[in-house]
């Protein structure tokens, strides 16, 4: 084998590239921010607002305002005690410079500055500097204003004094401009950003956060503060729901520089809400705090049944948490997170604190409380009850064959691939556009299943129901992932899912009756991002042999501007079942030029609360939710 130049190249010292200063974040962006899209574009703003809030965590400043300007470019102001301005001993730079031009620089590492930090799960103001065209700081402290500004991360001058100020106004402002180099989306979503100053604002009772939207006529202004903190946080959690008590319950705990707040409280749904913080930050993953919590949670219910003698059951877990809404808040020194993810606690002596304080509380409050602990055990039992009638389901539709993949629905149009990763699923509305579906597909991935009607509402509905739904039992078989306790992601048949329906208000009602059973029932098909809404166009136009597709009005007026109005036929499509399979594979089907959506839960929090309020019980919180947005709805079928 004779050896190339390249590969007799000596790998020395010199081989070894160093990047100085900001470059590391410019050149892999994602290792800070966790992406470049639209994600890590909000990331932006939450290091610079978790600074703001550390400083309210510190005693400094309860006010924090946040300006999402015209251009896009952001500004958060607060009044904390303001990043320092003197010169740093060993590097001869200000402070200020310090904090925007050096990785891990920062007062979080020091236990006097703060005691504790949410900060620390991000990177720092100085990875928001470096990923920025812009940058200016402006600091008010000991009674002068000083400035400094950044060009793609670098300081275009030292830090300056430009005026004065009282000297007991303090803070610190960012104005930041996100580099439209680095990230493929640089619009932020106003939604996006108000759920999570709404929740930033539950979890610091007394701190004021104020955000402000200039890209709107009128500007949009929204502001968050709540005395009650993680109790009026429970409130807003079970809006829309029947609270089995009239009172939060709420207990904290300070031990050992570790404070533990919990807030909860049972209502009639059949679902679970319980969100952990740690730091204000969301622990997805749950961790040590919350296997404390419920582990206690289960221990005193079971022990209260056995003590009065109410029932013979053995509850668990699940049968105890049905129906409560809960938040369990910690505010540690010295967290350990475990994963890249950074949302799973790890710290092994915070169980037995989280573990003693509910076990505790909640034993004397059930003592203190009979009525109210009648009220939760009854829920609790029934909950057993539903769960033991579940499994009896259960194992009718498996004797059946509908569980158990053995016997594939009859209406199902299988594909002839039989790896999932390259399997497609269309669940189609009705029998008309399943049978146009069938004949447009592509056979060898594309599987066809048409549901006829509308499905049970699965918000209003325990598993045995769920699974006696006839329409329900045959999409689950079809699936082949099973339901419930024996549900197996390993088993799921198509790693595409789509829900394919009209695009009226039938339709959509269709589709949100679809994606409320994939998230009470199957949402691990969701959060491993196998869920999808097709897009089919709302209009086709023809001009002589050309055929254009508009998925709205907006794409419809530009395609007439591009071809122009004269001898042109447009059609407005009520439904998938008026397309020929043709045009179905050319605008819904082909994946070379289909529209899909891919299912996402951005917002956990905010997800429950629309499910809610849009298919629970209630009629007012749906009714009030119609009257907030319906001028907001420009087309609207009826």
């Amino acid at each position: 084998m004779t050896e190339t130049t390249e590969t007799k190249k000596e790998y020395s010292a010199s081989s070894i590239q160093i990047l100085k200063g900001l470059e590391a974040v410019r050149v892999r962006p994602s290792m800070y921010v966790g992406s470049t899209d639209t994600r890590g574009l909000h990331h932006l703003i939450w290091e610079v607002v978790d600074n703001s809030v550390d400083e309210h965590l510190a005693g400094h400043g309860n006010k924090i305002k946040i300006f999402i300007h015209i251009d896009n470019s952001v500004t958060v102001i607060d009044h904390g005690r303001g990043i320092p301005t003197d010169i740093h001993p060993e590097e001869k730079k200000s402070g200020v410079e310090i904090a925007l031009t050096v990785l891990h620089a920062g007062g979080k590492f020091d236990k006097n500055s703060y005691k504790v930090s949410g900060g620390l799960h991000g990177v720092g103001i100085s990875v928001v500097n470096a990923l920025s065209k812009h940058v200016r700081v402006q600091v008010r402290q000991k009674g002068k204003i000083f400035v400094q500004e950044f060009d793609h991360g670098n300081p275009l001058y030292d830090l300056k004094t430009i005026g004065e100020c009282p000297l007991e106004d303090t803070g610190t402002t960012v104005t930041f401009s996100p580099d439209e180099k680095i990230f493929t989306e640089t619009i932020y979503d106003f939604i996006i950003l108000t759920n999570r100053l709404r929740e930033l604002a539950f979890l610091n009772p007394g701190l004021e956060i104020t955000i402000e939207d200039e890209r709107t006529e009128p500007y949009t202004e929204k502001t968050f503060f709540y005395k009650g903190g993680i109790k009026e946080f429970v409130l807003y959690l079970n809006e829309g729901k029947q609270a089995l008590h009239k009172d939060v319950i709420y207990m904290n705990k300070e031990n050992e520089g570790t404070t533990v707040e919990i807030a909860m409280q049972w209502n009639d749904s059949y679902n679970e809400l319980v969100f952990s913080f740690v730091n204000n930050i969301n622990t997805h993953e749950g961790g040590t705090h919350l296997t404390g919590f419920n582990t206690a949670l289960t221990r005193v219910v079971n022990n209260y049944i056995k003590k009065k003698k109410l029932s013979e059951v053995n509850l668990t877990g699940e049968d105890v948490r049905e129906g409560i809404a809960a938040i369990v808040s910690l505010k540690v020194q010295n967290p350990q997170f475990e994963g890249q993810t950074k949302t799973k606690l790890g710290n092994s002596e915070i169980k037995g604190t989280v573990d003693s304080l509910t076990f505790e509380y909640l034993t004397s409050f059930f003592e203190e409380n009979p009525s109210i602990a009648k009220t939760i055990i009854d829920k609790c039992v029934n909950a057993f009850q539903a769960r033991e009638a579940a499994r009896k389901a259960r194992e009718l539709t498996r004797r059946k064959g509908i569980l158990n993949g053995g016997g594939l629905p009859g209406k199902l149009a299988d594909c002839q691939e039989r790896d999932p990763t390259k399997c497609e699923l269309f669940l189609v509305e009705g029998d008309s556009a399943g049978g146009s579906t069938k004949q447009g597909r592509k056979r060898e991935t594309q599987a066809v299943l048409p549901i006829f009607g509308k499905i049970l509402n699965v918000e209003k509905a325990r598993l045995d129901k769920v699974l006696s739904s006839e329409k329900l039992a045959t999409l689950i078989s079809a699936l082949g992932c099973s339901v419930g306790e024996e549900f197996n992601l390993g088993k799921l048949r198509y790693h595409k899912i789509i829900l394919m329906s009209d695009a009226d208000s039938d339709g959509s009602h269709i589709c949100t009756l679809n994606l409320t059973l994939f998230y009470r029932y199957l949402k691990p098909i969701i959060e491993n991002g196998y869920l999808y809404i097709a897009l089919p166009p709302l209009y086709q136009i023809k001009k002589g042999k050309k055929v254009f597709y508009a998925m709205n009005d907006k794409e419809k007026e530009d395609i007439l501007k591009q071809i122009g109005n004269e001898s042109i036929s447009i059609q407005r499509y009520k439904g998938l079942g008026e397309m020929n399979p043709e045009q179905l594979w050319e605008t819904t089907l082909n994946p070379e030029t289909r529209h899909l959506k891919r299912v996402t839960i951005e917002d956990a929090v905010e997800a429950e609360r629309m499910l809610t309020i849009l298919m629970g019980e209630e009629v007012e919180p749906r009714k009030q939710f119609i009257m907030t947005y319906a001028k907001e709805v420009k087309n609207l079928d009826i």
